[in-house]
């Protein structure tokens, strides 16, 4: 018999599609697209789970606060390298946007499609699911980020040809060749966006005698970093701390410099990418000749990363349109064929 509470819930919900990720979290909500990006940032007091500003301190306004917080205070983010770190800070950080977006109506709790990492546990798929229901979701469905990436970019991933994605996020990279709905070989490595963040951070100390923080390096990294020579090299003023003596400092970088620190992280995932085409079936692999690879998430916008996969891979390499929201947007595209594309999602039943 239907429930007339649970049914009054469902008639106002506002289901959605949620990309957790380690940088950033976008909401899809159905017949509506895209309608929040912020970063996965919380501020919290220190020791504790409170979060600032009556718990509002969270994506755009918590990330003002990173690195610039007073003793008592902490911006962190709760998850790294695609997993969960704090679940209840998360669970806070998912109720604020799951409110954000339905207008504080506490009362309405809406079905959710959340895209994770290939790479967790079934027992943080678990904690995931729970930590959702909490923050106000009715139903919960998880789906792989590879397999939303490739749904979001319009690939054909349920015919019985295949197909590569390569996510490139905040946290992790996740490879995956996929046929007929589902993952053939996949590799999560944890060489990703805050990766070539942190390499940048070291160039700066170890060339430059600077300490600069991970919004100074994202800013670096997205205005003059590349990973293959450009018709055009860039300099940028940079600012920071000086090593010897600890006084504030400026100095200038250069983009072929900023190149040749990314060489680490990014030779990481040409190796991922050239690993699991190894253990691709040869029926799959000719497939791969005549559609290639597909490259999303943020780090597919740094310059030059396609003309150096394909030159290791020799196959096509194209950057997706909109590569940052190709996850979520598959995520709505699940959301929005739920009894078509069941079989290829974990349901909360499934994960009990």
């Amino acid at each position: 018999m239907l429930n007339p509470i649970r049914w009054l819930m469902g008639k106002f919900s506002i289901d959605m599609g949620i990309d957790l990720g380690t940088a950033n979290t976008l909401v899809y909500v159905k017949d509506e697209g895209v309608v929040l990006s912020e970063p996965s940032v919380v501020a919290v007091q220190r020791g504790t789970t409170e979060v600032l500003l009556g718990g509002e301190a969270v994506g755009n306004r918590a990330k003002e606060m990173l690195g610039r917080t007073p003793a008592n205070v902490v911006a962190i983010r709760p998850l790294k390298a695609g997993t969960i770190t704090s679940f209840d800070i998360t669970e806070k950080m998912l109720r604020y946007f799951i409110q954000r977006v339905h207008n504080r109506h506490h009362w309405v709790k809406p079905q959710v499609v959340i895209s994770v990492s290939s790479g967790i546990t079934a027992v943080e798929r678990r904690a995931v699911i729970s930590s959702a229901e909490r923050a106000g979701a009715r139903k919960v469905y998880l789906v792989d980020q590879p397999t939303a990436a490739a749904i979001g970019a319009g690939l054909p991933v349920t015919e019985p040809q295949g197909c590569m994605v390569v996510d490139i996020g905040g946290g992790t990279t996740e490879v995956a060749v996929l046929s007929l709905g589902g993952v053939v070989q996949s590799q999560c490595v944890r060489a990703a966006g805050d990766d070539f963040d942190q390499a940048i951070i070291r160039f700066l100390k170890d060339e430059h005698g600077l300490v600069i923080g991970p919004q100074m390096a994202e800013k670096i990294k997205i205005n003059i970093g590349s990973v293959a020579p450009m018709d055009q090299e860039y300099s940028m003023a940079v600012r920071g701390r000086e090593v010897m003596n600890g006084l504030p400092r400026e100095t200038t970088v250069t983009s072929d410099k900023v190149r040749e620190a990314l060489q680490g992280p990014v030779r990481e995932i040409v190796e991922a990418i050239k690993a699991t085409l190894e253990k691709t079936p040869p029926e799959i692999s000719a497939d791969l000749v005549e559609r290639g690879i597909l490259l999303c998430g943020g780090g597919a916008l740094l310059k030059g990363i396609d003309r150096v996969i394909h030159e290791e891979t020799q196959l096509d390499v194209t950057v997706a349109d909109e590569p940052l929201s190709c996850v979520v947007r598959g995520t709505g595209v699940f959301l929005e064929n739920l009894d078509l594309l069941e079989g290829v999602l974990n349901q909360e039943e499934e994960m009990g």
